[in-house]
């Protein structure tokens, strides 16, 4: 099952986002103070972003963030799946399937994207399997820190 983060969600939420972030699917963990600040932006409204939690048999398996933009290029809105994180006990169980299955109706849009790293290679056929591809540009990023 999957649905909205809810504002009794938060220590759930904070735990998934602080085991994600140390995992081996992204290159360096997030402070706990931009999990809080990601949080509170979802709960104060879905302009952005969005979360999701997967449940199974009554037990929390993972969470997704989505956050929406819009591109010329693609013609109107741009979801990013931004995160999908799959607890170890429940991967293998179709959960980030069932979630790209579900965008169109969760967040409807012209164009779709996510990130995966490089190494990720059963991230990389599921989302193949589900219609993604690797662009072939490389994105840049300017950090602006306090």
């Amino acid at each position: 099952m999957i649905r909205k983060l809810t504002p009794g969600d938060r220590e759930t939420y904070l735990q998934l986002a602080d085991e994600f972030y140390h995992s081996s699917a992204v290159l360096h963990p997030v402070s706990a103070e931009h999990c809080v600040r990601a949080f509170e932006e979802m709960m104060r409204s879905e302009d952005y972003l969005c979360g999701y939690l997967f449940e199974e048999d009554g037990e929390i398996a993972g969470y997704a963030q989505l956050s929406r933009s819009y591109s010329q290029e693609a013609g109107g809105t741009v979801v990013w799946v931004e995160e999908i994180y799959v607890r170890p006990e429940f991967r293998g169980m179709g959960l980030g399937r069932a979630l790209l299955r579900a965008l169109p109706e969760l967040a409807p849009a012209a164009r779709y994207r996510l990130e995966i790293e490089p190494d990720n290679a059963r991230a990389e056929k599921l989302y193949r399997e589900m219609g993604f591809e690797i662009l072939p540009y490389r994105q840049m990023v300017r950090e602006m820190r306090p």
